[in-house]
């Protein structure tokens, strides 16, 4: 990530301050820098660490341990933006903090858009000055409760360039950070004033292949901001060897394949990358993942009019699944339009039809609720209105994108 470098301060209390020490974060490692060296490291960020982390940093800063279990509190459960911000902790420490480079993490919303039927679909600006988007999505349930389902970016647009798909139309600029990842949640919790109870990794960019801060990201998710593994789905078009590797690691959360296409020569056309992943190879994985984790994987299907959207199309799914395994269930969704697009939106008769004819043959599917519509909310749609490079800083564009104040 393109981070500002800034200067460090040499004016913490103690020695210990001044040691360069290591946080194990997953599989990653987070270094709290030698303040020698310190003009020529990035700025670090507090987002995402454990409880277990914050407390060291304290330690190391020549504070009691407890300052890191406040640091804690203030990060993920007051949600406080800014450290000068963090007042039940000493303003030395605070400017130590920031003196040496650090800082929370979260960064503002450039635009909101609020579709008629509750969805909020954000931009939000990096540090960078890229956006990326994430959705908020509200459903009542039949018995009454509520859920609000995040639907979070991995990356600023997507290499992968799927035919039906918008952010691959938007192209590709970088990967983001497992903070910047957390960063989306927390700001549809605040938007809609209640917690988040589901994540689903079906944003901009292909979660496989960033897996290192998708990981971490879950890790947060789960553990500080304690949303249930159980709660939390990893989609992925298919990327070779990482489903495998996501296997071993043995999560309880939901796998979703974005199959788009029964057959290799289909899936081909729709999906580009599929060339390097056969249908067998992929297909075997997913079995092997069921195996390894117990967790039955979903395959997502995107109907598009006149493409895969026949009986015919359905039966040879349906085939298709049998042959690699049982107790599958496909998530079917109709195709959302977005501008300039040769696909179209399947009729409600041939999307029925569909879901008839794999039903008949033991194959569970559901057809996915389409929202947001009137907000932009096929993934990439809003991005693409906005930025295909990094925004300019200073100057009157910039000013009459700035936040879009939304009634509570």
């Amino acid at each position: 990530m393109a981070m500002a470098l800034l200067q460090y301060g040499c004016s913490l209390p103690l020695a210990r301050a001044l040691r360069s020490r290591t946080f194990t974060v997953a599989s990653s490692s987070i270094r709290v820098p030698s303040l020698k060296k310190a003009s020529q490291m990035d700025s670090h960020v507090l987002l995402g660490l454990s409880d277990e982390q914050l407390q060291q940093i304290a330690l190391d800063f020549g504070q009691k341990s407890f300052r890191g279990k406040q640091l804690y509190h203030l990060i993920y459960k007051r949600k406080v933006k800014e450290i000068q911000e963090f007042s039940q902790l000493p303003l030395a420490f605070r400017s130590d903090l920031e003196e040496a480079g650090w800082r929370v993490g979260r960064s503002p919303i450039h635009k909101a858009v609020t579709a008629a039927d509750g969805t909020i679909k954000l931009l939000i600006k990096l540090e960078d000055n890229r956006l990326v988007e994430t959705v908020g999505i509200p459903v009542k349930d039949k018995d009454g409760s509520s859920r609000l389902t995040a639907c979070v970016s991995s990356q600023v647009g997507c290499p992968l360039r799927c035919s039906f798909c918008a952010t691959g139309k938007g192209g590709f600029s970088r990967n983001l950070k497992s903070h910047e990842i957390v960063d989306q949640v927390l700001a549809i919790e605040e938007l809609f004033k209640q917690r988040v109870t589901n994540v689903v990794f079906m944003g901009m960019g292909e979660p496989m292949l960033n897996m290192k801060e998708v990981l971490e990201a879950h890790r947060c998710l789960n553990k500080d901001i304690l949303i249930g593994q159980r709660m939390i789905t990893i989609s992925t078009v298919g990327v070779p060897n990482t489903i495998k590797k996501l296997a071993s690691y043995k999560l309880q959360s939901t796998l979703a394949l974005s199959l788009h296409a029964p057959n290799q020569n289909l899936r081909e056309k729709i999906v580009p990358s599929a060339k390097s992943y056969p249908l067998n190879a992929i297909m075997k994985d997913c079995r092997d993942y069921f195996l390894e984790t117990r967790r039955r994987v979903s395959f997502e299907y995107t109907l598009l009019a006149g493409v895969n959207d026949s009986v015919e199309h359905a039966i040879e799914l349906a085939e298709l699944l049998h042959e690699w395994g049982r107790g599958h269930h496909v998530n079917l969704i109709p195709f959302n339009p977005i501008e300039g697009s040769e696909y179209k939106r399947p009729s409600k008769r041939s999307v029925l039809a569909f879901v008839s004819a794999l039903e008949s043959r033991k194959v569970t599917a559901s057809v996915r609720q389409t929202r947001g519509l009137d907000a932009s909310a096929a993934c990439g749609q809003l991005r693409n209105e906005f930025q295909k490079s990094p925004l300019l800083t200073g100057n009157a564009i910039e000013e009459s994108h700035s936040v879009v104040a939304l009634a509570s």
